[in-house]
């Protein structure tokens, strides 16, 4: 079978912030086969993304392909110009981003841009990639798919916006497809109906991928073959049976086991005195849109929601994209105004919203958020982002507000000289742990945590866990889990509440998630997360009972 993709002797340079060069990609060679998908696979800054984006012939701010060879289908993409690359992009080899949201002009209808590249490069009439982008918004199990490119992306949830951003990868029926990190912001159901688009669309035009990815439950689903990265050099390759069930390198070893040995937490911190609940949420209610009639927005998100949250423990929010979650996460955090019910924290009622919350109340309860691309001002330095809930909460000046800096960075792992880049600078696993450690500056009693292990590979996800756990029992922490990521979810937290369609139908122990007696939709998605097993999704044959739910929540 003929290669579609030659990299040969690949070197990536960055410059560092003294102004030194150094090597990132080190001498990769790859080859990539016609309708074969090879997946890249290591943790945060091991340079699956630079490679990847080498196809596009781009490099990130502040990195230049400095050496080898990046053949597409016989053309070089580092030696070709600017204007022949852009006559590429999108045609020949498309590109599935890991953060949707930082790829969609919020000005423009997702219909709009969805259909851009048949546009752009006059591939078809505008109607016939219209007609086209609704085919693919239906085998992509999006909800409505004749009137979602309507909206514009601020309306749509984040799992549904990764969607659509796949439809406008796929809309120009490109060779190459690079997926990175594409069902990071998906719910397990989804996830499961998207690799099966990925599958069948891939192997029906007989397109090539390249897929970047820390999930290696993931991977074995989708990719061939894998190459396992650390330093911007190739440990181990092989067919992804070979490399599942017999590594050969000690670092591949290391990245399986951390991802199948997630540790159960025991509780860190005892309920304090008689004050054991830090937060008690009360029948709330919360939606967008204008105020009808009845009194309630054009949109409900939640409905009559009730849970309570005891002192130390760890609490667990989990069901598919567009259930809620989110929403309730922001709701608590004073982001959202609730139209009905209310939230109490450590026995007093906060605000509805951030206007009506004291500068302690804000404080006390922190939330770190899924998108970092979204979430970290572009335009300011890591040390600035970090800097300012220190100024704000804390009034902290001068060395000692750079001496705590350097502590917060400690805390997250992440090299203190990384004070002076820019977000754009950071890989989607360091901007993650920035946003963990702007939480962590204002000492907050609960941080919520939206999705914070998404943006992480397996390694350095088990990492933050275990340095959450370590806060906890230092600081007496609470946490909010707000994930799709059942098995953390399960191994992390004292209680777990399932949200489906803007309700809460079920709370129960780590251990009883998906038993036989619980709700059919909790066994959904405990049957739905995928197992380290090559055949798993081929095999997959979900109870009747569980099945029935699946897709309905889909609006």
């Amino acid at each position: 079978m003929a290669n579609l993709v030659e990299i040969r002797g690949l070197t990536v340079e960055a410059k560092t912030d003294s102004g030194r060069t150094v090597e990132i990609i080190r001498g990769i060679d790859l080859d990539v086969a016609d309708g074969e998908i090879v997946a890249l696979i290591g943790e945060s800054g091991s340079g699956k993304t630079t490679i990847a984006l080498t196809l596009m012939g781009y490099a990130r701010p502040g990195c230049r392909i400095s050496g080898g060879a990046v053949s597409v289908g016989g053309t070089d993409m580092a030696a070709i110009c600017e204007r022949a690359r852009a006559r590429m992009r999108g045609r020949d080899v498309a590109y599935i981003p890991q953060s949707a949201a930082a790829a969609f002009n919020p000005a423009r209808t997702v219909m709009d841009q969805v259909v851009e590249v048949a546009r752009i490069h006059d591939l078809m009439p505008d109607a016939q990639a219209r007609r086209k982008a609704v085919d693919l918004f239906r085998a992509l199990a999006l909800p409505n798919p004749e009137t979602i490119g309507a909206r514009y992306p601020h309306e749509v949830s984040g799992g549904q916006l990764q969607r659509l951003a796949a439809a406008m990868a796929l809309i120009g029926d490109p060779r190459l497809v690079i997926f990175d990190e594409p069902t990071t912001a998906l719910d397990v159901t989804t996830q499961i109906e998207v690799l099966r688009v990925f599958k069948s669309v891939m192997k029906a035009k007989g397109m090539a991928g390249v897929y970047v990815s820390h999930d290696l439950a993931v991977v074995a689903q989708i990719a061939d073959r894998i190459v396992v990265l650390r330093d911007g050099m190739v440990q181990e390759s092989g067919t992804t049976t070979g490399i599942i069930e017999a590594p050969a390198h000690a670092y591949t070893r290391e990245l399986l086991a951390a991802f199948e040995h997630a540790p159960r937490t025991e509780r860190a911190v005892e309920p304090l005195g008689d004050q054991t609940d830090i937060l008690d949420v009360r029948n709330l209610s919360a939606g967008f849109g204008p105020i009808q009639p009845n009194g309630q927005p054009r949109i409900v998100a939640l409905r009559s929601v009730n849970m309570t949250i005891a002192r130390g423990t760890n609490f667990g929010i989990v069901g598919e994209s567009g259930c809620g979650k989110s929403t309730l996460a922001r709701v608590i955090a004073g982001i959202i105004p609730p139209f009905a019910g209310s939230v109490v924290m450590n026995g007093r009622p906060l605000g509805r919203d951030l206007a009506a919350r004291s500068r302690e109340d804000m404080r006390r309860l922190q939330i770190v958020f899924q998108l970092a691309d979204t979430a970290l001002n572009p335009a300011k330095s890591i040390g600035d982002i970090l800097g300012r809930p220190l100024a704000f909460y804390h009034g902290l000046r001068g060395r000692a507000r750079e001496a705590r800096l350097d502590e917060l960075l400690d805390m997250v792992r992440l090299p203190r000289a990384l004070k002076h880049r820019l977000p754009a600078e950071l890989s989607g696993g360091q901007k993650q742990r920035v946003n963990l450690a702007r939480a962590l500056a204002a000492e907050p009693d609960l941080i919520i945590c939206d999705e914070i292990t998404s943006a992480l590979d397996t390694v350095v996800a088990a990492a933050i866990m275990e340095l959450l756990k370590q806060l906890q029992r230092d600081l007496g922490l609470s946490y909010i889990f707000i994930s799709h990521d059942l098995s953390m979810v399960r191994s992390i937290c004292d209680r777990i509440a399932v949200m489906y369609a803007g309700e809460k139908i079920e709370e129960l122990g780590p251990d009883a998630f998906g038993a036989r007696e619980g709700h059919p939709y909790s066994r959904l998605l405990h049957q739905s997360t995928p197992r380290l097993d090559p055949t798993w999704l081929d095999r997959l044959h979900l109870d009747p009972e569980a099945a029935s739910f699946l897709g309905k929540t889909k609006s």
